[in-house]
């Protein structure tokens, strides 16, 4: 199981809840140094304006860091937007919401980027966000998730949006829930706070939960990567 850590983008910096914490690539290369294994990369203003906003700094990290894979997400809703990413050296697209309000969508980008979309389910109590949390769809979290897990998605990263960046503890029995419904990797986000919800994910035995998104606990030293890591490392074997 994997930690991550998340580097949200706003106007050309890297975000720390409403503040900036510096530049993208040298906020990236120190959690490298630390020992990230992948890096997930938000673009804040592109999930709200529905395209790329910060595509360049998002370019300048993946230049940065060729070795390390990195997952993006945000703005991204045409097969354009998609294909600029995995050019610049973006492993992985995270979709979000024409995921949800689009039929085919997410089936036609598999047929032409196979293993390389990921697609984000942001819920609340088990219903779906879109248009960056702006909206509440009627969207059933486990139904979309078995439908699009149909259409080769290579991966989930679900997100409980009560409890994103409040640092209360991840919502492990919602993540586990969705773990169990489908056979894709299912990564965790939201709240993630300490070593605690590292042992709740791994106890649940779920082969297919394959990592921890964390953004405030490791920009506020609530959580040590590096210790997090081991502590997962170990867990699994």
């Amino acid at each position: 199981m994997l930690l991550i850590p998340a580097l949200n983008l706003r106007n050309g910096k890297c975000m720390r809840g409403k503040e900036a914490t510096g530049d993208p690539v040298e906020v990236a290369r120190g959690w490298v140094e630390a020992g990230a294994r992948r890096l997930h990369v938000v673009d804040l203003d592109g999930a709200v304006t529905g395209e790329p906003a910060n595509a360049d700094v998002i370019h300048a990290i993946a230049e940065a860091f060729p070795d390390v894979p990195m997952q993006v997400g945000g703005g991204i809703r045409n097969e354009e937007t998609v294909q600029t990413y995995l050019n610049a050296g973006v492993d992985w697209v995270i979709v979000g919401t024409r995921a949800v309000t689009t039929q085919h969508f997410v089936n036609d980008l598999c047929l032409e980027f196979p293993g390389h979309i990921m697609v984000g389910l942001d819920a609340r109590d088990g219903r779906l966000a879109i248009d960056g949390w702006s909206k509440l769809s009627t969207h059933d979290l486990l139904d979309t998730a078995r439908h699009l897990e149909r259409d080769g998605i290579a991966a989930f990263v679900f997100t409980d949006i009560d409890r994103d960046g409040r640092m209360r503890g991840l919502n492990a029995s919602a993540t586990i829930e969705l773990a169990r419904a489908v056979a894709v990797p299912v990564f965790a986000s939201g709240g993630v706070s300490s070593l605690d919800d590292v042992r709740a994910l791994a106890d649940a035995g779920e082969e297919n939960l394959a990592g921890l998104i964390v953004g405030r606990a490791l920009y506020e030293g609530k959580l040590d990567l590096s210790e997090a890591q081991r502590l997962a490392d170990s867990l699994a074997g």
